[in-house]
């Protein structure tokens, strides 16, 4: 075995093959199949032990590209092979770069499907719009990776945005990528809707829980929950739903509401909103038990001043700046499209630092 494979310690290129080869033999016993939804965890496992797998090959194969370059710059040092040679660096630092972040992935719950939420703060359309932004961003970000990103739900704003929308987000380590975007995201911009072309600051709040209900069993019960039932909200005209296809679960111990109406089948709707609520439930616990927590659910900082972890200026220059690692990206349209790569990394490293100074 090459030991670059074993990448420091940190990941035993031979222990995760073997893992692999644990989890084909137990789909392959006989009778594995007979109850195949209870194998859903074990066929997540299995795929995300794949793209490890790959993502270390990728990692040796760009190392072992850069040798050869590296060797054929110092026989010939002609334009284009010293164009080459610089894309392949870059191609190794990107890879480099993705191996570091998966070394942070350290809790079993970063595995697994994130749910995202995103809320407008106060300030009317200008704030729905800006949480009409963020969804935008998370949906590009999910689609440069190749995630599979579903809307669980979405409340058109009045005017202009959205006045709430969950998303279910499932890829390589999708809530431990996506759980430091949690908090407030501040906005600040020549507003499209003031007449006046005034400069405004927006505010909207990300929550992100990890979809642990496949995994985990969390126990609900049915005398806790009400369930409501009413139509669909929507654009107006031809699209306005004309069944009470949409549900409202609120878990009246905790006081935690849920609703779904993305789907035309109310069925499909409780089951999209009982996944929300089951991953709220357990993080909620999780906050309960976590002694180190600053807060729980029930006491969430406003959505204000003083409170927002990044901050995005359009106007009057043009920069992303993330408060807990300090990283600043002047291309904001890049980052708005989805580029959120370096600020989720990061976070994670800043996040890793602490915990270790702690």
């Amino acid at each position: 075995m090459n030991s670059s494979r074993h990448f420091g310690g940190v990941f035993d290129y031979k222990d995760i093959s073997d893992r692999l080869k644990e989890i084909e033999h137990e789909l392959s016993r006989p009778g594995a199949w007979d109850k195949p939804d209870a194998l859903t965890p074990l066929l997540r496992e299995k795929s995300q032990v794949e793209d490890k797998l790959a993502m270390y090959d990728e990692l040796v194969g760009a190392k072992d590209d850069l040798d050869d370059w590296l060797q054929l710059s110092e026989e010939d040092r002609g334009e284009e092979t010293l164009t080459a040679l610089d894309d392949q660096l870059q191609v190794f630092e990107e890879r480099l770069n993705t191996t570091e972040m998966a070394t942070l992935f350290k809790d079993a719950k970063d595995k697994s499907p994130a749910i995202l939420e995103i809320h407008p703060g106060a300030g009317g359309v200008e704030s729905q719009d800006w949480a009409e932004m963020l969804l935008r961003m998370y949906r590009r970000w999910a689609e440069r990776k190749a995630f599979t990103i579903k809307v669980l739900d979405l409340q058109p704003g009045d005017e202009a945005g959205v006045k709430s929308v969950t998303l279910q987000v499932d890829g390589f380590y999708a809530y431990g990528q996506l759980r430091g975007e949690a908090g407030v995201h501040r906005l600040i911009r020549i507003s499209p809707f003031d007449a006046s072309g005034r400069r405004h600051t927006s505010f909207a709040s990300v929550d992100v829980y990890p979809d642990i209900t496949e995994e985990i069993e969390i126990d609900i019960r049915d005398e806790d929950l009400r369930i409501d039932v009413f139509r669909s909200s929507g654009p107006g005209g031809q699209h306005v739903n004309k069944t009470n296809s949409a549900v409202r679960i609120t878990h009246q111990p905790s006081g935690i509401v849920v609703q779904c109406q993305n789907e035309k089948s109310q069925i499909r709707n409780k089951q999209s909103a009982m996944t929300v609520l089951k991953a709220r439930l357990y993080e909620l616990e999780q906050q309960k038990l976590d002694a180190d927590r600053k807060q729980d659910y029930a006491s969430k900082e406003a959505i204000a001043w003083g409170s927002q972890i990044r901050t995005y200026t359009l106007q009057p220059y043009r920069l992303v700046k993330d408060h807990r690692s300090n990283t600043e990206i002047s291309n904001v349209d890049d980052v708005l499209d989805g580029n959120l790569d370096e600020l989720i990394r990061n976070t994670l490293l800043h996040a890793h630092a602490e915990n270790r100074h702690s």
